[in-house]
């Protein structure tokens, strides 16, 4: 694997655990908040669609890392 692939595998990879670790974070506080203000159930659940939409684009991220790492490890 040449300098620049595993730079941006692990670009990719960076990024991938700040999306984890930024949606933990906000959808937590953001049910925090909408519990502590008193929203309704309906808004709940559009925050853990959120969260839910956050976790998937960081495995999409997960997996396009796995990819490049596999494609170039053959080279």
């Amino acid at each position: 694997m040449s300098h620049v692939a595993k730079t941006d595998a692990n670009k990719t990879g960076r990024r991938a655990s700040l999306v984890i670790a930024g949606t933990g974070v906000l959808w937590v506080v953001g049910l925090l908040v909408g519990k502590a203000l008193g929203l309704e159930t309906r808004f709940l659940a559009l925050i853990d669609l959120m969260a839910l939409a956050g976790f998937v684009w960081a495995l999409w991220l997960i997996y396009q890392t796995w990819r490049a790492r596999q494609n170039n490890q053959g080279h």
